[in-house]
């Protein structure tokens, strides 16, 4: 194995992350970017907005580098989803840009500070210090969850799903070679199920 950057490492999977949701808005309705689509309220507009809060403040905010954005979730805000749904008059393009400058933001806080640089997070009551690399991984995590389901959200809208466009890792692209294995998983989940009932699981 080869020696690494580590920022570069930590770098290049937050921006994997980033460029999947994205994608995952390319081609959709406006209707079907910002519609909830589950019980409570997931919608794929809504992610990349709230993801760009996330970078804003863990990598930003929090290391004494405000973006000048404020928080949307701040103690005084009536709607404590409102980072969650983007308004009627905000566009696309205004969340998709804004989670662009967020980019440059962290990626300029990560390249100023040594990754053990330790910072305050303000919305934690208590033990609220960190580190960068701490954030930074934490802020990997939060996004690749979202791309998780933005790409969930998106192929129960209209069957396109991968990581990204350039590398779907999927095991094939014919439609008719998913139907059947659905359809294969179907029937064990079936069968499984009847051993369950009938006492042979």
């Amino acid at each position: 194995m080869t020696a690494s950057d580590p920022k570069a490492d930590l770098l290049r999977y937050l921006q994997d992350a980033r460029d999947a949701l994205l994608w995952k808005l390319e081609g959709l309705s406006e209707y079907d970017a910002r519609r909830p689509l589950t019980p409570t309220g997931t919608n794929l507009l809504g992610l990349v907005k709230h993801v760009t809060f996330v970078e804003l403040g863990y990598l930003g905010d929090t290391f004494g580098r405000p973006s000048g954005r404020p928080q949307p979730w701040s103690a005084d805000n009536p709607d404590p989803n409102n980072d969650m749904w983007a308004t009627a008059e905000e566009s696309r393009e205004h969340i998709a840009d804004g989670y662009r400058s967020a980019w440059v933001h962290s990626d300029a806080t990560v390249e100023a500070l040594p990754l053990d640089t330790v910072g305050t997070v303000p919305w934690w009551p208590d033990d609220n210090e960190i580190t960068l690399h701490h954030a930074l991984v934490r802020v990997i995590a939060d996004t690749h969850r979202h791309a998780g389901h933005a790409d969930i959200l998106r192929e129960n809208l209209d069957g396109a799903a991968g990581m990204r466009r350039d590398n779907p890792s999927l095991p094939s692209a014919d439609s008719a070679w998913w139907k059947e294995y659905r359809e294969q998983l179907e029937r064990v989940a079936e069968e499984a199920a009847r051993a369950v009932q009938d006492g042979r699981a």
